[in-house]
């Protein structure tokens, strides 16, 4: 296969988000990073989406950006990757829920990008490693925080500081991933973390994302985002179609509204 943008697909109430550069070990270009960002865009501009996945082919998941266009002896005229940050931050802010499948290792950037996804499901023998400060790159805000928000202490500060590099086991330990299964599980574990995103009540699932992810940046309004979601959700059709579905002992059908 060789090396093209991240490609888009949308099945149904599913986008996927495919990294398709397995020859640079998914090392992201400034090319392919505007093309993640468009495809972030539709994402949010799509109606009915209920969950993102975001995968890799290839033996890395990702190696993170692409330093190719960096010149060392010109490095400090070169502009900071700031478009990395842009694309990890606008995963986090995606109102729908995102899991990230690792089919494989992961490095540099790759990492925000993963952390910046709802859920982690890694394969066995797979490892993660963050080498910015042994070539002297100072991580972005929104990694470091994304770093401190979702890992364990001294996981986070072996990757940034020791620039060590972690195998699965200690990734899952960690917070780094939510699931480890071998790498021909992957698909169906990916599989059963999606069907409970798929069946329960969106306006649920993405109020309590947002005040989730609000509360863990430590932001001031997050009692509001949580209060606003919680009236929102006994205002919803959606929560009378769940009391219905519990009294006749069904399955609800959420429409979202």
């Amino acid at each position: 296969m060789s090396d093209t943008v991240p490609l888009l697909g949308i099945e149904g109430s599913i986008a996927r988000i495919s990294l398709q550069a397995p020859g640079r070990h998914n090392a992201l270009s400034i090319e392919d990073l505007a093309a993640f960002a468009e495809h972030l865009d539709r994402v949010r501009q799509t109606p009915g989406l209920r969950a993102l996945v975001v995968s890799a082919t290839g033996r890395s998941f990702c190696s993170g950006h692409n330093l190719a266009h960096f010149d060392p002896e010109h490095a400090a005229e070169v502009p900071p990757p700031v478009e990395f940050e842009r694309v990890a931050d606008g995963i986090e802010a995606l109102s729908i829920p995102s899991v990230c499948a690792l089919q494989g290792s992961v490095y540099a950037g790759g990492t925000d990008l993963a952390l910046a996804c709802d859920f982690r499901i890694g394969v066995a023998g797979m490892v993660a490693g963050m080498p910015a400060a042994r070539i002297g790159i100072h991580l972005y805000p929104g990694a470091l925080r994304r770093y401190a928000s979702r890992l364990a202490p001294g996981l986070a500060k072996r990757l940034c500081l020791l620039s060590a590099t972690v195998p699965a086991e200690e990734l899952l330990r960690g917070g780094f991933l939510d699931a480890l299964v071998e790498p021909e599980a992957l698909d169906a574990e990916v599989a059963a973390t999606l069907t409970p995103l798929l069946a329960n009540a969106p306006i649920a699932v993405q109020g309590m994302k947002a005040a989730l992810n609000a509360y863990a940046r430590g932001e001031a309004t997050a009692e509001v985002l949580a209060r606003s979601g919680f009236l929102t959700s006994f205002r919803s059709a959606d929560i009378l179609e769940g009391l219905r579905a519990s009294k006749a002992k069904r399955a609800p059908v959420f429409a979202g509204r």
